[in-house]
């Protein structure tokens, strides 16, 4: 009998917040799961990655890590492919060798952000930053690596309480600023870490079943909203005046990695696998407040 029973599942970036949901989430089924964050595994270190795969040996992997500063990318590309793009193709190929199921998480800077519809998972990408450049080379390094055992899970506009996202952003601002500007010409899916949590559960699950065929999914809570819109949302959630925060364009708020102008993301692909998309954004946030609202700790009442 072997020192150790097999972990079904493994995490890298753990750490991260929808890692921290992922992991969580698995533990509290019952799921055996190895988590490691990037100061245990850095993916970028091709051997560490083998010895790892071959140490937990898990029938799943998950890749959360990441490079996600999206404006440093601009300044940094190597640094950013190197983590996601090289990375994600070594996790692949030890999968290959080990036979593993593989869930990458990528995003929707890997399209150019200007449709006017839906991006649908087979639409042809068109990144417009280093960062969407780097993320797409990690998709295809899994696509082209394991066609049948690869899932390139796309999510975007993540909040959760593991971690600064917009939402606690807005709440912290809330509470400091008498006024807040925010872009509205953005529009996308805001997308709670715990509800993608619970979907790449049920993907591998799906995926080890042989009942969910490999390739693109994605991952985002349904309908649309700007930056704007949400930050009003949470102003009223939090029983602020939504009326303080204010318009502004993406012009104005210029960063060094242009944002896209329209992230809104297609499901369909779900149903191949016999699943509905995830619920609406309004309703997962509404949920997700009291997390939130306790991560932040705010203990002041709104400003009137």
């Amino acid at each position: 009998m072997p020192p150790y029973p097999r972990p079904r599942w493994l995490v890298t970036g753990a750490s991260g917040m929808l890692g921290r949901d992922l992991t969580s989430l698995l533990q509290h089924r019952g799921t055996p799961v190895t988590a490691l964050d990037r100061h245990v595994l850095d993916i970028t270190d091709e051997g560490a990655v083998r010895a790892a795969l071959d140490h937990h040996r898990p029938a799943v992997v998950v890749n959360c890590a990441a490079w996600t500063a999206v404006d440093a990318a601009e300044a940094e590309p190597s640094r950013a492919m190197a983590v996601n793009g090289t990375g994600p193709l070594h996790i692949a190929r030890a999968c290959q060798a080990l036979g593993a199921v593989l869930l990458q998480l990528s995003t929707d800077y890997v399209f150019a952000g200007t449709a006017k519809r839906p991006y649908r998972e087979d639409d042809p990408t068109g990144p417009a930053t280093v960062y969407g450049v780097t993320k797409r080379a990690g998709e295809q390094a899994v696509l082209d690596l394991l066609p049948e055992a690869g899932y390139v899970v796309r999510t975007a506009w993540l909040y959760g309480a593991g971690g600064s996202n917009f939402v606690t952003t807005m709440m912290r601002l809330e509470a400091e600023q008498d006024t807040v500007l925010v872009v509205n010409d953005q529009h996308g899916q805001p997308t709670w870490t715990a509800d993608v949590a619970g979907r790449l559960a049920a993907l591998g699950t799906a995926a080890l079943a042989g009942t969910a065929p490999a390739g693109v999914y994605h991952a985002t809570n349904s309908g649309r909203t700007t930056w704007y819109a949400l930050a009003r949302e949470t102003f009223r959630l939090l029983g602020a005046d939504p009326d303080r925060v204010r318009p502004t364009t993406s012009r104005a708020l210029a960063r060094p990695a242009g944002r896209p102008g329209y992230s809104v993301l297609d499901h369909s692909r779900w149903r191949a696998a016999g699943m509905e998309p995830l619920r609406g954004w309004d309703a997962a946030l509404t949920e997700a407040f009291p997390s939130l609202r306790g991560a932040v700790g705010r203990s002041a009442l709104p400003r009137s």
